[in-house]
C-alpha cells in the first residue's frame, strides 16, 4: 500500500511525522502503518528473527516493538527497536500479532473512548 506524500486531510497530517514516512512506495523504512476500517495495521520487515526474538508491548497509547538475535556462528548480534504512537484509543486486548516469512504484521483494533492501560505483553 502506497502512503500519499502529502498526509494533509488524513489523521496523520498533525502528528508532526517525518514526511519521509510518506514516500512513494511505504517501504522506506521496512514497515508499513496504516488504518482501515476498524483498525490500525502495522507490517514491519524483520528478516532473520525467530518469533520467540520478538518482543511487542502496548503502553499509554505506543505499541513497543523490539528484538533482538544472536547468530552464534558469525558472533553478530542483531536489533531492532521502535516504537509507534497511534492517533486513536484502540481495544488493547484485542490486538494481534503474526510473524511469517520475516515480516511481523500487528493488527490494533480502534475504539473510540478505550483508554489506554498498562503495559501489556501481546503474544506472537
Amino acid at each position: 500500500m502506497a502512503f500519499p506524500t502529502t498526509p494533509s486531510g488524513s489523521w496523520t497530517s498533525d502528528l508532526g511525522l517525518p514526511s519521509r514516512l510518506f514516500g512513494t512506495d511505504g517501504s522506506e523504512d521496512g514497515f508499513e502503518l496504516y488504518e482501515q476500517e476498524d483498525a490500525f495495521v502495522l507490517s514491519v520487515e524483520m528478516p532473520g528473527f525467530d518469533p520467540e526474538d520478538i518482543d511487542l508491548r502496548w503502553d499509554d497509547g505506543r505499541l513497543y516493538v523490539a528484538a533482538e538475535h544472536t547468530d552464534d556462528d558469525r558472533g553478530r548480534r542483531k536489533r531492532y527497536y521502535r516504537s509507534f504512537r497511534l492517533p486513536k484509543r484502540v481495544v488493547d486486548d484485542d490486538i494481534e500479532a503474526e510473524y511469517t516469512n520475516g515480516v511481523l504484521e500487528v493488527t490494533i483494533p480502534i475504539a473510540e473512548g478505550t483508554a489506554p492501560g498498562e503495559a501489556i505483553p501481546i503474544e506472537s
